[in-house]
């Protein structure tokens, strides 16, 4: 799907600053930081302007934040699933520990038996390792 879509899905007016997010996410292929897309737009969109950008973004059930163990928040695109009333972000992340890049991997976290008088509100499960591209490095 292309960033004009999936603004339009999200109910999102189109803005050269949301197009050209989206767009970076879709050809990184990877979770990306402010600082990250601050680097590649930043000649261009504000640091204000992106922040409000990903947080709009992950209001609207487009990005969801996933946490490396720096305690760095980066954002990566949400499934097709996911929209304004339901994240469904409950997956297993990589995070390489050689290049620093973090990655969404298909398995879903295990569940947990708490005692009866706990609640959980979230659950963030990263992977440390090193990425198939840098193994080969």
């Amino acid at each position: 799907m292309e960033a004009t879509d999936l603004l339009k899905k999200h109910k999102l007016r189109k803005t050269a600053t949301r197009t050209e997010v989206l767009k970076e996410y879709l050809s990184a292929g990877r979770a990306l930081s402010h600082a990250e897309l601050e680097d590649k737009l930043g000649d261009h969109f504000d640091r204000v302007t992106l922040y409000r950008t990903l947080h709009s973004f992950e209001d609207k059930g487009l990005l969801h934040k996933v946490y490396d163990e720096t305690g760095t928040v980066r954002f990566s695109l949400c499934s097709d699933h996911c929209d304004i009333s339901s994240h469904e972000d409950d997956h297993v992340h990589f995070h390489c520990t050689k290049c620093g890049n973090s990655y969404c991997l298909d398995l879903p976290i295990p569940e947990m038996n708490l005692p009866n008088d706990l609640m959980i509100n979230d659950v963030y499960m990263v992977a440390n390792g090193i990425c198939k591209t840098c193994q080969r490095a």
